[in-house]
């Protein structure tokens, strides 16, 4: 044979064997088709809607759920939890008690051990021993664990044994939850309409938290006086039964055993011994389900559905291990942040890490239905026929974070407000066991979060939960209503300098009860033109809303501030002196549903 006849016999033989390999494949003899395609779990960047660029149109497509075989590999990191359904998000995200193959935590690289600890002493004891045994040993798996957030201020009391050890209190910038009517006041119904029914009453509760701040709140919104002393019982004031944890509080209710303490009246011990009972509680579920079941009697007074943005679920850890640590956090984030999505998108998502939360929390007679059904929270009958409210949890996605921190446009950093206010009120009550609280700014560094916009800047993501309210709608039910002593140039609708504190603290207080309705009632002495002062009633109270909303469109969206005016036909003192001239110069602030 030639040599071109041997050319063109191997090129026939190459044509014959690459269309015949081709067919092979194709037909699925040799290489067989998955189902589904993979997905990898380690992006937040989500499909915008087909036709609108909208983003409450936003779909997040159901990604497939995390299996139950633990991964054992990868960064191991314990995370402390309580029993609380702000952490759906952090359930899925993990895929099991220990993180699972095909989660999105096994996908960023983490091995994340999640533990129950309702105790948050021994959650400070718990850093102070995991930052010693990183000192020891730098290997050793970090600790993160999950708080209240406005419970902080009074958890950064650890800060000074944790620099014994030779570091410090760092937050995870980044939130999982928040509470949304399961943490909660319950009192009998009459304190609804009259909350000065609460003086002389005592409310059982883990003192210097968040369900304590919740009634602490509630009482400075309504001008109740409080005795922080849990050991005497002032007749004049609303005084607190301590308890080591959010279900003995509700306990104390429920088996109503008394505790004998000393009388004061007006400051001074009366040596009189009196018992006291738990005439309410505040408490969050399972806490509020077991009053409802087993005592009843009890109705929610006020929750974190109305100071909504009260209760951010708040990681802290040690500064040595965030530090050295920087990636295996901006992967717990993005993976929370993936979770977060999900959870808030599709119901089997959500029950998924229902379940997950029953083996974490690891109590025998709460399956998974029953962690599902208090996350959504319900109203049902009590053990008195009552109708009462129970539960209610809000996972976060990755929008949901910019706007609690700040970062979206024109917003401003909810959780510094929540931060401060309830930080001085802790410590304006409880000065020996609080003298002062760490600064956020030196816990608080949100370039991680900033990296993760900055990588997403210009993608679509889902929207954060935005609260809308109508301009024409009236507040039908009080929660509180307080007068507010801010200053104006005379005559005017200006404000003198010394108005610039007093409006810092309303708007921090406003921010935290951000799923309330805001009215601004105007108010002057009766000095002057009857006409004139009307008008400028309503001008001053004007001039307060538009501060509000200058400081931040977000927190304070058109239609949730309404003013009213009310010249000098409500005096609270005599116009006859200038002390009180001066009382009657002032707004009243009601916060209502």
């Amino acid at each position: 044979m030639t040599t071109r006849g041997k050319i063109v016999i191997g090129l026939l033989i190459v044509v014959a064997l690459y269309f015949g390999i081709n067919k092979v494949v194709s037909s699925g003899a040799v290489f067989k088709k998955a189902d589904t395609q993979s997905v990898l779990l380690n992006s937040i960047e989500l499909p915008i809607a087909a036709g609108s660029g909208n983003r409450a149109n936003i779909a997040v497509p159901l990604a497939d759920l995390p299996g139950t075989t633990p991964t054992e590999k990868g960064t191991p990191i314990t995370w402390e939890v309580m029993a609380w359904n702000s952490q759906m998000a952090g359930m899925l995200a993990n895929g099991g008690p220990r993180t699972t193959q095909g989660s999105a935590m096994a996908a960023n690289g983490v091995d994340l051990q999640i533990v129950r600890q309702d105790d948050v002493a021994k959650m400070q004891a718990d850093l102070v021993k995991n930052a010693a045994d990183l000192d020891a040993n730098p290997s050793t798996p970090g600790l993160i664990v999950s708080i209240m957030g406005d419970g902080l201020p009074g958890f950064s009391a650890v800060q000074e044994q944790l620099k014994k050890v030779g570091t410090q209190l760092q937050i995870i910038p980044y939130s999982v939850g928040k509470s949304f009517g399961e943490d909660k006041l319950m009192g009998p119904k009459e304190w609804l309409d009259n909350p000065k029914l609460a003086v002389g009453k005592t409310i059982a509760c883990y003192l210097r938290d968040g369900d304590q701040n919740i009634a602490l709140k509630w009482c400075a919104d309504n001008g109740l006086k409080v005795n922080p002393d849990e050991t005497t019982y002032d007749p004049e004031a609303v005084n607190f039964m301590s308890a080591s944890d959010f279900l003995v509080a509700a306990e104390k209710y429920i088996v109503g055993k008394p505790e004998q303490r000393t009388k004061v009246v007006n400051g001074k011990n009366t040596g009189v011994k009196i018992d006291v009972v738990a005439d309410a509680v505040a408490t969050w579920t399972p806490g509020d389900v077991n009053i409802a079941k087993q005592k009843g009697g009890l109705v929610s007074i006020v929750s974190t559905k109305d100071y909504s943005n009260q209760m951010p679920n708040i990681m802290v850890t040690t500064k040595r291990w965030y530090d050295a640590h920087q990636k295996e956090v901006a992967g717990l984030m993005t993976a929370f942040a993936v979770a977060g999505d999900q959870v808030k998108s599709h119901p089997e998502a959500l029950k998924r890490a229902a379940d997950i939360s029953a083996d974490v929390y690891a109590d025998k007679d709460k399956n998974g239905a029953y962690w599902l059904k208090y996350y959504k929270g319900v109203s049902e009958a009590d053990r008195t026929g009552e109708v009462v409210e129970l539960g209610g949890s809000k996972a976060f996605n990755f929008a949901d974070n910019l706007a609690l921190f700040g970062l979206e446009e024109g917003g401003t950093n909810i959780y510094a407000s929540v931060y401060k206010t309830f930080g001085d009120v802790q410590s304006k009550l409880y000065p020996k066991e609080l003298p002062s609280y760490v600064p956020l700014d030196q816990m608080l560094d949100l370039s991680l979060l900033k990296n993760m916009q900055t990588q997403y800047k210009g993608k679509a993501v889902a929207p954060a939960d935005q609260q809308k309210f109508a301009a024409d709608d009236e507040i039908r039910r009080n929660v509180s209503k307080r007068a507010w002593n801010i200053e104006f140039n005379t005559g005017q609708s200006s404000f003198t300098p010394a108005a610039e504190q007093q409006l810092n603290q309303l708007f921090d207080d406003l921010v935290v009860a951000g799923n309330l309705k805001v009215a601004v009632h105007g108010h002057t002495d009766n000095v002057g033109d009857p006409q004139k002062n009307q008008q400028l009633s309503e001008d001053r109270a004007m001039s307060v809303r538009e501060w509000l909303q200058q400081k931040s469109t977000s927190a304070f969206p058109e239609g949730r501030v309404q003013v009213y005016a009310h010249g000098a036909t409500e005096p609270v003192e005599s116009n006859a002196t200038p002390t009180g001239k001066a009382k009657n110069r002032r707004v009243e602030v009601v916060l209502g549903n």
